[in-house]
């Protein structure tokens, strides 16, 4: 059924559709449109859930570990200071191995205070040992959600992950959506069977203190999971796809890069206007493309270094910064393309061979919630040529980027 729905609400039906146990969370801008909608869902008796109310975004967390430790499946959200404000139990749920579905509103982080869009949130956490995935769009929002249960909680992966939404531009903003039915959602997304949890007949302990003779294995076997998700999103994409008839998901989305001489890679919502662009460059014969990221974590370095590879100039636009060295999503494009001996990128080093690799320019905009417009993405554009950088730049006044060396 398509409906008109602002994002926090097309979110919040997502979430119910999946039929969570346990709702809890703090509420906080700009995420609180989600769970106040669950709120009175539940209150309505839209669904069968128990919302618990608590004082802090920590112990939403906590409540949401213990519910899915011991076998419900559950949800929170939250945003900006609420989820460094949940670090410590961030860490603990990963590390217990619990699928808790989590919606990060992303918005700037303090100081001074914003309470505008920015990944700055979501990016603090990316070693956390959760799976993480951003959405352009209120539809990618809802189905992302759904997508997020069926891969958390396989049994080959048991781990948590982190629906992005861009905040007040997708959780405030409207959009036509496609709301699923119950039926659809009841035949992709199994009932929660847990291959373990707390129970007094079967007694076992999460998080125990070990000493160093084990504490690098657990870890070892959480990054080694990654691996495993890498390959189980393409296929829950596609099952999605044959269900709800969209082909939503995935690791990352190409758009018109088959030919393209330059490439903008992003994430989130802004990956709306770089088509707008694309398609207006491409209207004058420019050959640029989009490449999407929509997982950024596990971090799909062999797909994004394949859609790469044979791309003469690339520009990677993100919302954070890491202070005092170069961006995030920069980094990591860039390590794709080196040449490390017997790690996990070997691969890329046996394919990669002696061609030139692409000139890689970073690009940092949109921090606070400040506009990415049209004209700031097609000054990023110029600044690809014809003589590429390959220095980070920083997008310091609106109308203009400024390099920052």
């Amino acid at each position: 059924m398509r409906e008109l729905l602002e994002g926090s609400e097309a979110v919040a039906e997502a979430v119910r559709l999946c039929k969570p146990g346990v709702v809890s969370a703090y509420p906080i801008t700009p995420q609180t449109h989600i769970v106040e909608g669950l709120a009175a869902m539940i209150a309505d008796g839209k669904f069968t859930s128990q919302f618990v109310n608590v004082e802090s975004e920590h112990s939403a967390a906590s409540v949401v570990l213990g519910s899915v430790a011991t076998g419900v499946r559950s949800f929170t959200a939250t945003s900006s200071q609420g989820l460094l404000l949940m670090a410590e139990v961030v860490f603990n749920i990963a590390g217990m191995r619990l699928p808790v579905i989590m919606t990060c509103a992303n918005r700037a982080i303090s100081a001074p205070l914003n309470i505008w869009n920015d990944h700055q949130d979501a990016i603090t956490v990316r070693d956390s040992g959760w799976i993480q995935m951003h959405a352009e769009n209120i539809q990618e929002a809802l189905d992302l959600h759904i997508q997020a249960y069926r891969i958390g909680e396989s049994p080959k992966i048991m781990l948590p992950v982190m629906v992005n939404m861009d905040g007040f531009i997708l959780t405030h903003g409207l959009e036509v959506v496609d709301v699923p039915t119950q039926a659809q959602v009841d035949s992709f997304l199994p009932a929660y069977t847990p291959l373990y949890k707390l129970d007094v007949n079967n007694p076992l302990t999460f998080g125990p203190l070990v000493d160093p003779d084990y504490y690098m294995e657990a870890r070892y076997a959480i990054h080694q999971t990654h691996k495993d998700v890498l390959k189980l999103i393409p296929l829950v994409k596609d099952e999605f796809q044959k269900v709800f008839g969209r082909p939503t998901g995935g690791l990352i989305e190409g758009y018109r890069i088959d030919d393209a001489e330059k490439v903008i890679v992003a994430m989130g919502s802004v990956c709306g206007t770089i088509k707008d662009v694309v398609d207006s460059l491409r209207s004058k014969g420019k050959k640029v493309g989009l490449l999407k990221i929509i997982t950024y974590r596990p971090f799909p370095a062999d797909a994004i270094y394949q859609a790469l590879k044979d791309i003469p100039k690339v520009a990677v636009l993100e919302k954070a910064v890491s202070l005092g060295s170069y961006s995030p999503v920069l980094t990591e494009i860039r390590s794709a393309f080196s040449k490390p001996e017997g790690s996990g990128l070997a691969s890329y080093s046996q394919s990669h061979g002696k061609k030139k690799s692409p000139v890689i320019s970073g690009f940092v905009i949109g921090l606070g919630g400040r506009d990415i417009t049209i004209d700031s993405i097609k000054e990023v554009y110029k600044r690809l040529g014809p003589k590429p950088i390959s220095e980070e730049y920083i997008d310091l006044k609106p109308e203009l980027l400024e390099e920052h060396i």
